[in-house]
C-alpha cells in the first residue's frame, strides 16, 4: 500500500475515536458517515472550517464554546487531510514545516473568507467566430456596503499579452515634430505597419487587458460557453503561498484540497503575485 494511503487509513481509525467526542450529543454510528467526511471537502467555506477547526465531522459548525473548536492537535489531523495526497511534488518535511507553524498554541494562523490576501482563478471557453478559446479570469472578492462580491479583476489570454511589447525604451519609430503641418497625414504609416504601432503611443503605455476583454464581450465577439476550471490562491498566512483544486476523484482523498505550497521568504509574496497575474 502506498505510503499516502498508509497515512491516511490510520488518521481515518484515530479520527473514529477522537470525533465521536467533539459532539457528545451525537455519537458516530455509521462508519459511511465518517468516510463521507473523508471522501470530499465539498465547499471552499469548508475548506477554511476544517482548516480552522471550526466544524464536526458531520460538517455542524463547532460553538466557540466547544473544548474542540481551534484545537491545536484537533487542526493538525485536518490539515494534514487538506493536502492532496497523490501530489508528490510537496515534500513531507515542507507539508509539517506548515503544519506546525500555522498550528502554534501560542500564535495560531488562520484563515478568514473576508480577510483578502486570496483569490480565485477561474478559466473560462468562449467561442470567437468558428474558434472555441480559453481566457483566464482572476477573480477578488471586494467589500460592498455591508457585505462582499466576487469581481473579475484581471485577465490572462496570451492574444492581450501580446497587445504591445516595446523593443527598447527609446524606439527610433516617432511622428516628426512637424507632422502637424501635414495634417498628421503620416499617420498613415502608423496604422499601416501594426507590429510597431505601439512605438508611436506616448511612453510608458500599457494596454488594460481587462478593457480589451470588455470590449470584446460588449460587441460580440465572445461567446460564453462554460467554466472549464477553477483554483484559488492564498496568501493570507504570513510567510507562505498554497492553492486549492478541487479534485473529482474516487476515493477518501478528494473534494477541495492543497495542491501546492511554496513558504515565502522576503519579497517572494509581491513577486509571485505579480507572476500569477502575469505582470513580470
Amino acid at each position: 500500500m502506498h505510503l499516502n494511503n498508509v497515512v491516511l487509513v490510520l488518521l481515518v481509525l484515530w479520527a473514529s475515536v477522537t470525533f465521536s467526542q467533539i459532539n457528545e450529543s451525537s455519537q458516530v454510528n455509521d462508519s459511511d458517515d465518517l468516510e463521507a467526511f473523508y471522501a470530499e471537502t465539498k465547499q471552499v467555506n469548508q475548506f477554511m472550517r476544517r482548516f480552522n477547526a471550526e466544524e464536526d465531522p458531520y460538517g455542524t459548525k463547532l460553538s466557540t464554546a466547544n473544548t474542540f473548536y481551534h484545537d491545536s492537535k484537533l487542526r493538525k489531523q485536518y490539515i494534514t487531510l487538506l493536502f492532496d495526497q497523490e501530489n508528490q511534488e510537496i515534500s513531507g518535511l515542507l507539508k509539517s514545516a506548515f503544519i506546525n507553524d500555522v498550528t502554534l498554541p501560542d500564535r495560531p494562523k488562520f484563515l478568514n473568507f473576508h480577510g483578502g490576501d486570496w483569490f480565485g482563478e477561474t478559466v473560462v471557453k468562449f467561442r470567437r467566430g468558428s474558434k472555441e478559446v480559453y481566457i483566464t479570469l482572476l477573480m477578488k472578492l471586494v467589500k460592498e456596503n455591508l457585505g462582499s462580491k466576487w469581481v473579475i479583476d484581471d485577465v490572462r489570454y496570451n492574444p492581450y499579452e501580446d497587445l504591445y511589447a516595446p523593443d527598447s525604451q527609446t524606439s527610433d519609430r516617432f511622428l516628426h515634430p512637424l507632422s502637424h503641418e501635414l495634417d498628421f497625414m503620416n499617420l498613415d504609416k502608423v496604422f499601416r505597419t501594426k507590429e510597431h504601432t505601439g512605438d508611436y503611443f506616448k511612453q510608458g503605455f500599457k494596454p488594460c487587458k481587462l478593457s480589451v476583454f470588455l470590449y470584446e464581450l460588449k460587441n460580440g465577439y465572445l461567446e460564453f460557453e462554460y467554466v472549464s476550471d477553477v483554483k484559488f490562491h492564498f496568501f493570507q498566512l504570513d510567510g507562505w503561498y498554497f492553492e486549492i483544486t478541487e479534485f473529482n476523484r474516487p476515493g477518501l482523498n478528494r473534494g477541495w484540497l492543497i495542491s501546492n505550497l511554496i513558504k515565502l521568504e522576503n519579497g517572494q509574496k509581491e513577486s509571485l503575485i505579480n507572476y500569477l497575474y502575469n505582470l513580470d
